[in-house]
């Protein structure tokens, strides 16, 4: 079985994330994937890296339990909206606290490693009142460069994918099926063991 972590960067259970989560879940399991969801809003964590890498804090038992499920994991599945053309606070904290030196990553002589080679990921974001285009011409799609290259690939995840979803004040509730749909096809396709 394909073993697949989701994460939902969404504060609120009750967001379009979590439908997407959900849906995505439910596809997943149905064509035979193992899967661990991690909701980050529902983790109880200290977000702020009080002291950087100065000096360093005890991880919380959730933190631990959400780094065993991307470790295990061979693809993981990030969903956020995008907040201020990022990821919202709570998610941002969660990189903060969780992806740590000898953690997922390392420097060796000035060259950074990352400590999660081998597996793949898919980003699925949402926007309230941007469209792809907007987010791609205008803001150079800044919160997906942060995730996608800064964070992800940088600790070691290769192939990793994106989808949005947006202006989400523009979508009915027939297009908001159909986007569940789709999340739906895309785990399918995740599901199959490469």
């Amino acid at each position: 079985m394909k073993k697949i972590t989701v994460i939902n960067g969404h504060p609120d259970k009750e967001s379009f994330n979590t439908a997407i989560a959900q849906s995505y879940i439910q596809s997943a399991k149905n064509a035979g994937a193992e899967i661990r969801y991690t909701a980050i809003g529902e983790l109880d964590f200290n977000p702020n890296l009080q002291f950087g890498y100065r000096k360093s804090m005890e991880l919380e038992p959730d933190l631990v339990k959400a780094l065993e499920d991307i470790h295990w994991s061979e693809h993981q599945v990030w969903i956020h909206p995008i907040w201020w053309l990022g990821m919202p606070a709570v998610m941002k904290g969660f990189f903060d606290r969780a992806f740590l030196p000898g953690i997922t990553f390392k420097r060796n002589n000035g060259i950074s490693e990352g400590l999660l080679t081998g597996k793949s990921s898919r980003i699925i974001t949402t926007s309230g009142d941007l469209s792809e285009e907007e987010y791609e011409n205008i803001y150079q799609s800044s919160g997906l460069f942060q995730l996608k290259n800064g964070i992800l690939e940088y600790c070691g995840i290769s192939s990793v994918q994106n989808h949005f979803i947006g202006p989400f004040c523009d979508l009915n509730e027939n297009d908001r099926k159909n986007w569940l749909d789709t999340i739906g096809h895309l785990a399918i396709a995740d599901s199959r063991i490469n």
